[in-house]
């Protein structure tokens, strides 16, 4: 092997032997030049894709690994630009190969940018740069898997209008197909954006979709656990907290078992959080020290523990104080964040109802000094308890005050007295109704 003036790499191989086997000695080469000259490397993965020597490769199957072999090694150099533009520098290469391995390939490569970080807005363009190249060439079914994957991206993006928009005109094309494998996946995107922006009947409605599609055919199992989780969200939106955690412990059993490492801790955080919300916090120390769970140890988990002996002391110091601890590992998942946001709220709304337990007539300066809150948010509190009728009392803004209404006790006389009437009124049609049947006799 050499490297001549301009850079290029001469291999020396033997043409005598197996197309396959000339094809991985190759690799084989350009992979020992990673380390030695990464530059020549990259060039020698484009001579073996574009066939410089002009072997017979029916199969492409050398051209394949070796588009495998560059874009590996194109994200450990984090070049993510290099990549995106090896998906352009490959269409003359894709028109001599068969559809289906096109297919394939395009899609492992815009996997393969996902892996580098920041990428986000370069795999929006990858996507749109070769739905444009699909049309051209008639290439509808892998045109309708990248819009799929275009529709999550502008779905993390939070893009949301323009993601429903694909999701809408994607949905209508694939079910006079009847790709019902295809329509699982794009009405689970649908369910998720839906759910972004807070529209949760159409979130439940795009999941049954889903569901119905997927129990008509045979479903993978991860995109049967991506249904399980998303049933377990739907499920604890609608507060049904038993059910949301038969979901997601299914949901975490398969990702565990399929090492999807980071699905699996985020469907074990969802446990946990339906534990708290059940008020049975005490039970996430089985799930976080369970074999499985062992797995997964980190600030994630730690702040869910956090949150779980809070609530148990029931301490809403000690909750927020949690709450500001563990920051950016709560607040990053917006469907934790919600619940916990639910959660504070009514821990704040039961002590003050406990601390006004002795008063008729309190100032609240008072509670906001008691509870170690800022009065405005005690207000703020009071007035919307009020409002809900959680509390029976009213606001005195001009002193500071808060009166605090008696129950009005209403006299077993009276029940019991509305409960003669009823009886009687009901003997007394029974009466003529069989005074009715005699005389008719």
């Amino acid at each position: 092997m050499e490297v001549d003036q301009q850079g290029a790499v001469a291999m020396d191989v033997d043409a005598e032997q197996p197309v396959d086997k000339i094809f991985d000695a190759l690799l084989d080469k350009a992979r020992d030049l990673e380390t030695t000259s990464p530059d020549n490397a990259v060039q020698a993965y484009k001579d073996i894709i574009f066939n410089k020597q002009d072997l017979e490769d029916p199969t492409a199957r050398g051209r394949e690994q070796a588009i495998y072999a560059l874009g590996e090694f194109l994200v450990s150099k984090q070049k993510s630009k290099d990549l995106h533009l090896l998906t352009t520098d490959l269409r003359p290469v894709f028109i001599d190969l068969p559809k289906a391995k096109t297919a394939k390939i395009v899609r492992v490569l815009i996997d393969l940018l996902a892996k580098i970080d920041g990428t986000l807005s370069l795999q929006i363009d990858m996507c749109q740069s070769l739905i444009l190249w699909c049309k051209e060439g008639k290439r509808n079914f892998l045109r309708q898997r990248i819009e799929t994957r275009l529709g999550s991206l502008l779905l993390e993006d939070q893009k949301y209008s323009e993601a429903l928009d694909l999701l809408a005109t994607l949905l209508s094309e694939v079910k006079r197909l009847d790709d019902k494998l295809l329509l699982v996946e794009i009405f689970l995107i649908e369910c998720r954006t839906h759910y972004a922006v807070q529209n949760v009947p159409k979130s439940k409605a795009a999941l049954t979709a889903a569901k119905t599609n997927a129990n008509a055919i045979h479903c993978p199992p991860l995109l049967q656990a991506d249904i399980d989780s998303w049933s377990g969200i739907i499920a604890a939106r609608e507060k049904d907290f038993r059910t949301a955690y038969s979901y997601f412990y299914e949901a975490f059993e398969a990702f565990n078992a399929a090492d999807k490492g980071k699905k699996a801790k985020e469907n074990m955080k969802l446990m946990m959080l339906t534990k708290i919300m059940m008020n049975r916090p005490q039970e996430t120390k089985q799930i976080a020290n369970s074999k499985s769970g062992l797995k997964y140890t980190g600030p994630q988990i730690e702040a869910m523990q956090a949150v779980a002996a809070a609530h148990e002391e029931r301490s809403l110091k000690k909750f927020e104080a949690v709450l500001a601890q563990y920051k950016e590992q709560l607040e990053q998942d917006l469907i934790i964040s919600f619940h916990l946001t639910e959660l504070n709220e009514t821990l704040l709304e039961q002590n003050v109802q406990r601390i006004l337990e002795p008063f008729s007539r309190v100032e609240i300066a008072h509670v906001a000094e008691l509870m170690e809150l800022p009065l405005t948010r005690i207000q703020s509190k009071l007035r919307e308890m009020i409002l809900d009728e959680k509390l029976n009392g009213t606001l005195d803004q001009g002193i500071g005050v808060l009166i605090v209404f008696e129950q009005e006790k209403i006299r077993s006389t009276y029940d019991n007295a509305l409960k003669t009437i009823k009886n009687t009124s009901e003997v007394i049609d029974t009466l003529h109704g069989m005074a009715s049947a005699v005389s008719a006799s």
